[in-house]
């Protein structure tokens, strides 16, 4: 079969952990399916260790890895949006710099594409991992068809970020990454399915997402719970959603951020599954 060639789009920063990253690229670099591209931004100056990374696997593996460096620390969701448009392929494969994608994960997309040519984005279910891959401490399961995934969409995210591949014109036409630092993949999944995009979750077993006690904390505090309620806000008032769901998710956000970590904890783990 001839696969379509496809851009890896990534992004890292100065506090990320070398290791994890090295660990990450390489997983997409070694994918049954290669990707001819890997664009990785870099969000403002990284350490020695990290830009060694690139180095070292750019020598091992030469032009495919695309260096976007940018002079300041902007945040995610401006480096993905920057990163968007500089990926010259129409299919583009999200990675983030601490997790690890299995070897087909980006060839059961690509046959997914080639079957559906209208699909805009495909993802998958995950399992989340602590310390060796072999560990795993949980999953994060996603609805798997269109209809499924807009119905899901209006109180949760519909994808896990990290997995998706999507079309690069979609993306583009649906107004691109906002500028959040954080919750920019809500904010995208909203503007795509306001555009009508057509999607799917795979049901294959292909994503390692890392989980440990720190992954508690980044999520409860008020950056990350802000912005959410802005992007839900705005969902409201474009009509994407109605008061009650607004209101629902509202009240759930306040109070993940307001009460203790075992209740987080507790909650995170019966919002976990689910189609």
């Amino acid at each position: 079969m001839v696969y379509e060639p496809y851009s890896v789009l990534m992004t890292v920063y100065q506090k990320d952990n070398p290791e994890y990253f090295r660990q990450s690229l390489a997983s997409m670099l070694n994918q049954t399916v290669m990707p001819d591209e890997i664009v990785v931004v870099t969000d403002g100056p990284i350490t020695d260790n990290l830009q060694a990374v690139i180095d070292e696997l750019d020598s091992k593996y030469p032009h495919i890895i695309k260096e976007i460096q940018l002079e300041e620390n902007v945040g995610l969701g401006t480096a993905l949006q920057i990163g968007v448009p500089k990926c010259k392929n129409k299919l583009i494969a999200r990675m983030d710099s601490d997790d690890i994608s299995l070897p087909d994960r980006c060839r059961l997309q690509l046959e997914a594409f080639s079957n559906n040519p209208q699909l805009d984005i495909v993802g998958y279910s995950i399992k989340e991992f602590s310390g060796s891959i072999d560990n795993i401490v949980g999953e994060r399961k996603v609805p798997e068809t269109n209809k499924a995934i807009y119905k899901f969409a209006k109180l949760r995210d519909p994808f896990n970020h990290p997995t998706v591949m999507f079309r690069k014109s979609k993306v583009l036409s649906s107004g691109n990454y906002g500028d959040y630092r954080k919750n920019q993949d809500s904010d995208l999944w909203i503007k795509m399915l306001s555009h009508k995009a057509v999607c799917m979750n795979l049901p294959d077993d292909q994503f390692r997402f890392r989980f440990d006690e720190a992954t508690y904390a980044r999520r409860k505090n008020w950056l990350n719970t802000g912005s959410l309620l802005e992007i839900r806000y705005k969902a409201w008032r474009s009509g994407y959603n109605n008061l009650l769901e607004f209101l629902i998710i509202s009240i759930g956000q306040l109070s993940r951020y307001a009460l203790p970590n075992l209740f987080q904890k507790i909650l995170y783990k019966f919002l976990k599954g689910g189609n």
